[in-house]
């Protein structure tokens, strides 16, 4: 019976996931239509592809790729007629066998002009590309700034400028950046493809200057079409601006292919990795496995052995602090150390209950001890995280609770080896921090359609901010029924779920994708992968963690 009760559970819980999974799909078909079909047939008409067209044919046949950002903008700028995906496409990809970050500007989405969510997306294309030394391939056709919202993209240290100062850094850095203007390039957006290495024009389609025909018009009286003032056979004949001239997109990105295949190798940060075996069970197995409601606790472990090779774990102070659960794994072949919070209830040492999900002095201990190891052994750490934040109450505080965060979150911030996190339920407050939220500069963040990032609970916040509105009508004067007690509490938490959803932290690029599950091992890998472009110089300062 109690098995029978058990599957019944499995079965509700894969059902619940694979609709979650479902609405996600939905949600990005719309997505990857970007302005909508008839743009799309406007754009191919002038002989182009389209942004998503010129990345597929770009990447290597039946390779791998994650996507950066396929949300961003997400229910953003409603009222200038939507930004879907920001307007760009960014991919994590394979070029000729060389791994790399590609950034297409859709030019169906408002010309492609800039929003201020665009430049967010295109600075963490950047921070990526600069972070694990990876080539960086921009397909250019834009516009340029979105005037409308000019003051929101334009003069701030994170807006458009920022762009073309990485351009440079990278250059110095010996990062490889490779242009192609397949459409508009326009005014300050001229400096990008200009700033690469190497840039490719396409004729009759892609041109660049500074300023167009009708501005050069009004500002000096030149009259002057936009192919002669700055088409590819201008670009590359007379003024030598354009190193390559393509006669379509698609020989400009053979042209691509050809110069991705001769770049030479540099020196690797050096994580192990082996031959690749798949977990014991099948990948699927974890729609089952994680339950649909979260209030329910659930075994961690078995989460970890859904995605790990072989589900082989070697578990850290296995009978300490339970509330984390740390140890050594491969994803994929490669060397890894995973922190999970544990959301089953355990007991401590002295027989007492502790919640799952809860960081408790000792599992934050564990945690940053583990972290040390991890970083003397040059092992990537990956967290998992379903946390409600740390223990809270007297016996808590009493035993130094702050200080054992705060080790917990040194040594994490601190960490020279990459991070990597995935947001598999809650990452509620200082949970979020402690288990490499978005703050601690994880190499990529990514969530499950599971997800819920919030200073705390929808219920908790709106009884907290119940409790203050009721608090300050009564004070001045006003009669509180149960009933608009209740109307307070229903609007308050509508408002706040809305917030919590993985779809609004998406859309704000809080996340770099929300991704299915069984997509959690080629995250990791492909991670990894990047990660390993970059040879590790500075020292693990273990000093913070052992006070």
């Amino acid at each position: 019976m109690a098995i029978k009760k058990e599957t019944l559970e499995i079965n509700k819980n894969d059902d619940s996931m694979r609709l979650l999974i479902s609405e996600m799909e939905q949600k990005l078909a719309t997505i990857y239509l970007g302005g909508g079909k008839s743009r799309i047939e406007k754009h191919k008409a002038k002989g182009k592809m389209t942004a998503r067209e010129r990345i597929e044919n770009l990447i290597d046949a039946n390779s791998d790729t994650i996507e950066i950002g396929a949300f961003v903008g997400d229910g953003m700028y409603e009222e200038h007629g939507g930004c879907p995906s920001g307007g760009v496409v960014i991919v994590i990809g394979y070029v000729s066998g060389k791994e790399c970050i590609i950034v297409a500007n859709d030019a169906t989405v408002k010309a492609g002009a800039w929003f201020p969510i665009t430049a967010k997306k295109n600075l963490r294309a950047q921070e990526i590309a600069m972070e694990n030394h990876l080539p960086i391939i921009y397909l250019v056709d834009s516009a340029g700034v979105y005037l409308p919202l000019q003051d929101e993209i334009f003069p701030d240290k994170e807006h458009f400028g920022r762009i073309f100062r990485n351009n440079a850094k990278m250059s110095a850095m010996g990062i490889t950046q490779i242009s192609a203007v397949m459409g508009s390039c326009v005014a300050g957006g001229a400096y990008l493809p200009i700033m690469s290495d190497e840039s490719l024009i396409v004729d009759k389609t892609g041109t660049i200057f500074l300023a167009g025909s009708y501005l050069v018009k009004a500002a000096i009286g030149e009259s002057i079409d936009n192919e002669t003032l700055g088409g590819a056979t201008t670009q590359t004949n007379i003024s030598g601006v354009c190193d390559y001239k393509s006669k379509d997109d698609a020989d400009c990105l053979k042209t691509i292919r050809g110069l991705m295949d001769k770049i030479g190798s540099k020196p690797k940060a050096g994580f192990d990795r082996k031959e690749a075996v798949l977990p014991t069970m099948p990948l699927k197995d974890i729609y089952g496995t994680f339950p649909r409601e979260r209030s329910k606790p659930y075994d961690t472990k078995k989460i970890i052995a859904n995605l790990i090779d072989n589900s082989e774990f070697t578990e850290y102070k296995e009978d300490y602090g339970k509330t984390i659960i740390c140890g050594y794994a491969r994803v994929d072949g490669w060397s890894v150390g995973i922190i999970a919070n544990q959301r089953e209830l355990v007991k401590n040492a002295k027989g007492e209950m502790q919640f799952g999900g809860v960081i408790y002095n000792d599992s934050a201990d564990k945690a940053a001890r583990f972290i040390m190891v991890c970083n003397q052994k040059n092992i990537p750490l990956v967290f998992l995280q379903d946390v409600t934040g740390f223990m809270v109450g007297s016996k808590s505080e009493h035993s130094g609770i702050i200080k054992d965060g705060a080790k917990m979150v040194s040594a994490m911030a601190n960490s020279v080896v990459p991070k990597f996190t995935i947001v598999i339920g809650n990452s509620y407050g200082a949970g979020n921090y402690a288990m490499c939220g978005k703050a601690y500069d994880p190499r990529l963040i990514v969530a499950w359609p599971t997800a819920e990032m919030a200073v705390m609970s929808g219920a908790s916040a709106a009884k907290t901010l119940l409790q203050i509105e009721v608090a300050s009508l009564k004070k001045k004067g006003e009669e509180i029924t149960e009933e608009a007690e209740k109307e307070i509490y229903n609007r308050i938490k509508s408002r706040y779920d809305r917030q919590i959803s993985p779809y609004y932290a998406a859309s704000r690029l809080w996340y770099d994708a929300i991704i299915d599950p069984v997509d959690t091992r080629k995250v990791i890998s492909m991670g990894i992968e990047m990660a390993n472009h970059a040879p590790i110089t500075e020292r693990y300062n273990v000093g913070a963690i052992q006070t």
